[in-house]
């Protein structure tokens, strides 16, 4: 789960909790007032209602019944034996309600919910030792507010959340950033500086963040700038070398041995022109099958015994074409000079990928070491002592596979070798 749900969803569910203990206790304060006011409406109508049935002419008791009806929506009746009352609900207002029209009117004073299957508030009062009912709607002691209720809560849940929203993206865009930023630092490209806003602690992350990529592009300018330097001057007198030499007319034998530590030199050179170069190359669509094909045929016309085995990346695919070969032949060159001859190309596609394998029958590699030998100047002494090379062409293949996004794999092969995989996202 990213930070920002995270985030959200924390902040959203202590809100909503808060709301709902909130209305809890807004509802429990309300309670007691709510039912005062309700109990004393139904007081002054019964205690109204006896006086103006025991004041009134006899002969204008009826016309007087009928006008609370019509008008107040209250009916007088008398009661009567076997009658069938219906208890009140259970609920905190109208039990107080009720509590409260019983201290008032006195304790003989019966409330029903229903009498003889009439709906309403029934509420019992007497003249003389006569019992009678009034009848008032519901509605008048149990206001229907729960669509109003639902109505503001849903308002103020969704305000709540769209709060919880911004809070939560204040707090993880930054963040995000950050992490992108670190992505490219980490396939080792300089990221543009983060924005240095929003709070103290997230200020100063991002300045210190830009001082570190500042100080990384820094030092990579100044590494570059001495291996390109260096190996400038050396490919000089390694021209002058090797034409002294083609002009000595030395024994053949010593010739071609000197020859070959000129050619081994001036392949380490090469390799820390590379590794100091970089990669900037523009990504384009190309065809990795025919850049395996490119190199195979390169190999053999060194008389190198290098073949291509059944391409199957399909198709032209986005990916630096000069870095990429470049990477490629040093994992040849790395086969050839520590497993020996065969070397296979292989290239196909394994779900969002298209894999370049190298592939020889050498020593392999001992578990574990992998990851270390990617590292810069980094080589298995025990197994390749008297061979030559810088231990930069894994360094070289790491890094343009970090920045296409992909990786490098170093895996042992069924029946002995190691097979170099390239992987890069299509």
């Amino acid at each position: 789960m990213t930070l920002f749900a995270r985030s959200f969803l924390l902040i959203a569910l202590l809100i909503v909790v808060s709301l709902a203990v909130w209305f809890a206790i807004l509802r429990a304060y309300q309670r007691e007032p709510l039912a005062a006011e309700l109990s004393k409406q139904v007081v002054s109508t019964v205690n109204l209602t006896r006086a103006a049935l025991v004041n009134a002419d006899p002969e204008r008791r009826l016309r007087l019944l009928r006008e609370l009806s019509d008008m107040e929506g209250i009916r007088v009746y008398a009661s009567a034996p076997g009658e069938e009352l219906e208890p009140m609900p259970r609920e905190a207002l109208l039990d107080r309600v009720a509590q409260l029209v019983r201290l008032t009117l006195g304790a003989k004073t019966r409330i029903a919910w229903a009498r003889d299957g009439v709906d309403g508030f029934w509420v019992s009062f007497f003249i003389d030792e006569d019992e009678f009912w009034i009848l008032q709607p519901r509605e008048r002691v149990r206001p229907d507010v729960t669509w109003e209720w639902i109505g503001w809560g849903t308002l103020t849940v969704i305000l709540s959340l769209l709060a919880a929203w911004l809070i939560a993206s204040r707090i993880a865009r930054p963040l995000s950033e950050l992490a992108a930023a670190a992505r490219l630092v980490g396939q080792g490209m300089t990221p543009e500086p983060l924005a240095e806003s929003g709070p103290k602690e997230l200020r100063t992350v991002a300045a210190a963040f830009n001082r570190m990529t500042s100080d990384l592009a820094g030092l990579e300018r100044q590494r570059a700038m001495v291996l390109a330097g260096i190996s400038h001057d050396l490919r000089t007198p390694l021209s002058r070398l090797r034409l002294a030499l083609e002009m000595s007319g030395g024994e053949a034998s010593i010739l071609g041995g000197m020859s070959a530590d000129i050619d081994e030199i001036d392949q380490v050179i090469g390799q820390f022109l590379d590794f100091a170069r970089g990669e900037t190359e523009e990504i384009k669509r190309a065809d990795l099958d025919a850049l395996a094909r490119e190199v195979a045929e390169h190999y053999e016309r060194l008389g190198k015994h290098v073949r291509v085995a059944a391409p199957q990346a399909g198709g032209e695919l986005p990916f630096a074409r000069i870095a990429v070969r470049r990477a490629v032949m040093n994992l040849v060159d790395n086969a050839l000079r520590y497993a020996g001859e065969p070397v296979e190309i292989a290239t196909r596609r394994e779900g969002s990928d298209a894999l370049l394998e190298v592939l020889d029958r050498g020593p392999g590699i001992p578990p574990g070491e992998a990851d270390r030998l990617k590292r810069p100047f980094t080589r298995l002494s025990a197994s390749r002592a008297g061979v030559g090379g810088a231990g930069l062409g894994l360094a070289i293949v790491e890094r343009v596979a970090r920045a296409h996004g992909g990786r490098l794999e170093l895996d042992s092969r069924n029946g002995g070798g190691l097979a170099a995989r390239l992987s890069l996202p299509v």
